[in-house]
């Protein structure tokens, strides 16, 4: 089984456990062992499923601002973990990769393997809720269509972007590539970097 094939089994999985509730604060029951790579596959894609959810619901052009600052604040700090956790994969494949050696005409890709895996995590996301959209039954038919076509370029965009994810680890296997990681170094979250907390 490749990288790819165990992420969107592992995705799927948290999709599917996040909507047996389909509430923002379902407390979390990851499967996985701690110090796999699993578990923090599963983690991953939960982060991004809860978020997912709460940027619908700040979307709701009624809700009282008080509530819709709360959520605005959670899923800032819902997109901090999302970014620690990504790093703490990229930390993964530098630790499995570490003592493969780099040929002299080695390239360096344009993003790292966990960013690239963030995406594929935000694109199963976007083939449930498709999906969901297809099976609506109180829908147009025009709505079903539409969303129809959507889905399967989404599923082709997912082959792709496996298959893409899956050779750019094969070429850092074999030394024709090498990840250089850089962290996101997010200025707003903090206070001595966000110039409306260190002026208070």
């Amino acid at each position: 089984m490749s990288f790819t094939e165990k992420a969107n089994q592992v995705f799927s999985q948290a999709i599917r456990d996040y909507h047996l509730k389909d509430h923002v604060d379902t407390p979390i029951k990851n499967p996985y062992e701690r110090d796999s790579i699993e578990y923090k596959l599963y983690l991953k894609c939960w982060i991004d499923t809860v978020q997912w959810h709460l940027e619908d619901i700040i979307r709701d052009p009624h809700i009282n601002p008080n509530e819709a600052l709360g959520l605005k604040r959670r899923i800032d700090h819902s997109n901090q973990d999302r970014t620690d956790l990504v790093e703490e994969i990229d930390s993964y494949f530098r630790t499995l990769y570490s003592k493969v050696k780099v040929l002299p005409e080695a390239r360096l890709n344009t993003e790292s393997p966990a960013w690239a895996i963030d995406r594929l995590s935000i694109l199963a996301l976007k083939i449930w809720h498709m999906k969901e959209q297809t099976e609506r039954t109180d829908a147009s038919a025009e709505h079903i269509a539409k969303c129809q076509a959507k889905l399967n370029v989404l599923l082709e965009q997912q082959v792709d972007l496996s298959t893409a994810i899956d050779q750019l680890l094969e070429d850092i296997e074999a030394g024709r590539k090498y990840m250089k990681v850089y962290r996101q170094m997010k200025m707003y979250n903090d206070p001595a970097t966000n110039p409306i907390l260190y002026k208070k």
